[in-house]
């Protein structure tokens, strides 16, 4: 059979690659290797589909297509156009949604979006806190979005979960334009509909990012906010294991006039997306959302999201049975939370961690007296090893090898730490171990060739 289009691209970019430039192709080399040696725990990842970066990497790159499907700013742009038609309807079918825009460049990008549609400066927005699970786009005073609106915070009860009473009482008592709703460490299911109520008794909007939740929402695992939210916002990649990119959904509220009465919330949004926000989109990135849409749709996606859900809960299980603290006393999605030993911090345990190829991400959690950057805990996720098809027996064994590293290191004056060489040799054997046997589901550029 003779070699497709994107085959003969992709090995002539390669070779080219190699010979001109064979110092970037050393460390993209070095890079895969990387990951397929390395026990990646780290929540906001996943793995992108080879059929995926295939699409990323075809010559529908080199088209210029500012503006939407039949009306583009420039010509040469009808197989573009089918491209985004075809990731919209596919993004529609896998969510139950409206109304889909497939071109924000990722979900911080479609979170400021929505706001910018929305609200003007000084507005009043409600925003699950930094350190209780939110994430910087919905409010932090150190992004965009916490120094242009009057941000109030809300965030845990006692138990670890969402404390949706005193989230009621400040919507009663600030009466925001937009309430926010979504996670970026929050173990336990989310009742947007709750939300939702809140937001009707106050006038408000809602706005739900379900970035870390969305391949769980699309299996039919947690409750979607399509419905429920007025705004619904997503990665395309962590547990819909797509390309890089974002993208705006909605349900019901679709076709509800906006407040000045003249256009409706679908087409404030397509407006803000177009001309507002951004220019000339990804069309490559786009084309690569169908294809991960259309993986979405098949019934093997339901099986790897079912195993995203039991490793984190094996995982969380195996970690509390070695006397770690979990957050939330479990998890109902992909992330564990656990508080670090005294004598660690959440810096000090991720470096530890990667330095017996276990890589995690240091996080705050509830109360937490340290800063984003050092922090008293680790977030896990499954993402990545639910793809590789590891199981709850493997969830024990990585809670097990991440016990053996932070009982035996030992904390230096200076905030350095210490771990016996004998100790890390043995966990990077294991790791290595674990990661051959159950591997990436794809090579590199160069075995395929």
């Amino acid at each position: 059979m003779q070699a497709s289009h994107i085959g003969r691209t992709l090995e002539q970019g390669v070779a080219t690659l190699r010979r001109d430039d064979p110092e970037l192709f050393a460390l993209l080399e070095d890079e895969h290797r990387r990951q397929t040696e390395t026990l990646s725990l780290v929540a906001s990842s996943g793995g992108t589909d080879a059929s995926v970066m295939a699409v990323t990497g075809s010559s529908i790159v080199n088209v210029t297509a500012e503006g939407y499907p039949g009306k583009r700013y420039h010509a040469g742009c009808r197989y573009v156009d089918r491209a985004e038609e075809l990731a919209v309807a596919r993004t529609k079918q896998v969510f139950g949604a409206r109304y889909v825009n497939v071109q924000p460049h990722c979900a911080s990008f479609a979170n400021h979006t929505v706001m910018q549609a929305l609200l003007k400066p000084g507005d009043t927005v409600l925003g699950m806190a930094l350190d209780q699970g939110g994430h910087l786009t919905h409010g932090s005073p150190v992004n965009l979005s916490g120094k242009l609106f009057d941000v109030h915070g809300y965030g845990l009860d006692s138990k670890g979960l969402i404390d949706y009473g005193h989230l009621r009482e400040l919507a009663r008592e600030h009466r925001p334009r937009l309430v926010v709703c979504g996670t970026t460490s929050y173990t336990r299911v989310i009742d947007f509909d709750r939300v939702r109520a809140i937001a009707d008794e106050t006038g408000a909007y809602v706005l739900a990012d379900i970035t870390h939740i969305a391949g769980l929402v699309a299996a039919g695992l947690h409750p979607s906010s399509i419905d429920a939210a007025h705004f619904t916002t997503t990665c395309t990649f962590k547990q819909l294991y797509g390309p890089r990119g974002g993208l705006i959904m909605m349900g019901r509220d679709a076709d509800e006039v906006s407040g000045d009465g003249k256009r409706t919330l679908s087409q404030l949004i397509q407006s803000a997306v177009f001309p507002l926000m951004q220019g000339s989109p990804e069309v490559h990135t786009i084309a690569a959302k169908a294809r991960a849409m259309g993986r979405l749709l098949q019934p093997e996606f339901r099986e790897l999201a079912g195993r995203v859900r039991a490793d984190a809960e094996a995982l969380a299980t195996a970690m509390s049975r070695r006397g770690y603290e979990v957050i939330g006393g479990g998890t109902d999605n992909h992330i564990v939370l656990f508080r670090v030993p005294p004598h660690l911090n959440g810096l000090a345990a991720e470096r530890v961690l990667e330095s017996c190829d276990i890589l995690v991400n240091k996080n705050k959690i509830p109360g937490d007296t340290r800063g984003a950057a050092v922090a008293s805990g680790v977030r896990l996720g499954s993402n990545t090893v639910a793809l590789r098809r590891m199981g709850p027996e493997q969830m024990d064994r990585c809670a097990g090898l991440i016990d053996t590293v932070l009982s035996h290191t030992r904390a230096l004056p200076g905030g350095g730490v210490e771990l016996p060489e004998d100790v890390r040799e043995r966990t990077v054997a294991a790791v290595r171990g674990l990661c051959r046997d159950f591997p990436l589901p794809y090579p590199s550029a160069t075995e395929t060739l």
